[in-house]
């Protein structure tokens, strides 16, 4: 069996650096659940590649992903974000990250982090799959449309049940990368309680292997 990498990333070096250092790593810092909340709703309708190109821009445009300053948002600054190229210009999108906002900044006072709000729909411990195709892989799960169902519930928008895969997925909550990929098994052996380090600084785009 010869190892490559999961086929959704062929051809890119933004995708395969983003899969080989990112996907698929058990997150529990409550900065980068939130970045990839906001990232994961713009992508609604469109391909991942397009918002990981847009990535530091969004960085930029909204407060290095700061939740709180996020949350105090006015009309007057969604009317300048929609006219911020380096965003999805979409009205619905960027209102609902500032109503998300809102509801992770209750989420984290209510249960002392997103994290352990979070994690609680996978039992804490990622799901480990053993997908041999993409064609095995699902678009949503009854765990998926559990968190969609209660993060709605909180006042939360653009989270369907195939955001709320998409986001296991990024977020290391479930191991989809085939067994076929050199990172399935050391996503697998990670530990829960791992911290995931952002790879990337402020400004300097994405890390190259």
């Amino acid at each position: 069996m010869t190892d490559k990498r999961c086929d959704w990333c062929h051809g890119s070096d933004i995708y395969e650096n983003y899969h080989d250092t990112e996907w698929g790593i058990p997150c529990h810092d409550d900065q980068r659940l939130f970045e990839f909340l906001i990232l994961e709703g713009a992508q609604a309708g469109l391909s991942w590649i397009t918002i990981l190109k847009r990535r530091e821009g969004y960085l930029q445009a909204f407060d290095l992903f700061n939740p709180e300053k996020i949350a105090l948002y006015s009309s007057t600054k969604v009317e300048t974000l929609m006219l911020d190229s380096r965003i999805i210009r979409n009205r619905r999108k960027i209102e609902s990250a500032i109503k998300n906002a809102k509801s992770f900044l209750a989420l984290q006072q209510q249960h002392g982090s997103f994290a352990n709000y979070i994690w609680q729909f996978v039992n804490h411990k990622p799901i480990q799959n053993h997908f041999e195709s993409m064609s095995d892989v699902p678009a949503t799960t009854p765990e998926s449309e559990a968190m969609s169902k209660a993060l709605k519930k909180l006042g939360f928008s653009f989270v369907g049940p195939t955001i709320c895969y998409a986001y296991m997925q990024s977020m290391g909550m479930v191991n989809d990368h085939l067994i076929t990929c050199p990172r399935h098994t050391p996503c697998t052996q990670l530990s829960i309680g791992t911290q995931t380090q952002t790879l990337r600084s402020v400004g300097k785009g994405m890390p190259i292997k």
